[in-house]
């Protein structure tokens, strides 16, 4: 028989609406906004440059497929984090920092992806850091902890 934890209480609107813990869920919700619309951009982008395989192959379709994906999902993990939920909260800080660890490996490793992919990753990159930087800080850390024990 499997114990089910119970699931976390959400944050309290009236520690959520102080005006710098909404500020920094706000700026939070923006950069994974923009890391969502700049993936959708990449897709766009691959859609169009398909018939060239000097700008587009398999590994760019791949990536670019699943950068979407992962976009799609930290920006709903950013906007539930946004409405309190801690499980969200989570999700976010280690997905952020998941991909941004993708992304410098990407960077790092010489003629894995053309160079169009590397800048765009590189744009991403940079509005992932500031995600993980603003998640992993003292700061939303201390609002999201739980009470425990």
């Amino acid at each position: 028989m499997t114990a089910h934890r119970p699931r976390p209480a959400p944050v309290p609107e009236e520690v959520l609406g102080r005006p710098r813990n909404r500020a920094a869920l706000h700026r939070t919700a923006l950069l994974t906004g923009g890391y969502l619309l700049l993936s959708a951009l990449t897709l766009a982008a691959v859609v169009v440059l398909r018939d060239d395989s000097a700008l587009v192959d398999d590994a760019v379709w791949v990536r670019s497929c699943a950068v979407l994906l992962s976009a799609l999902v930290t920006f709903v993990c950013a906007r539930r984090a946004a409405r309190g939920s801690r499980p969200a909260f989570r999700r976010l800080r280690i997905l952020s920092t998941a991909m941004t660890v993708a992304i410098v490996v990407i960077l790092a490793v010489p003629g894995s992806f053309p160079l169009w992919m590397k800048l765009d990753q590189a744009a991403c990159g940079l509005l992932l850091a500031g995600v993980v930087l603003a998640v992993n800080g003292r700061h939303l850390r201390t609002v999201f902890a739980t009470d425990r024990p």
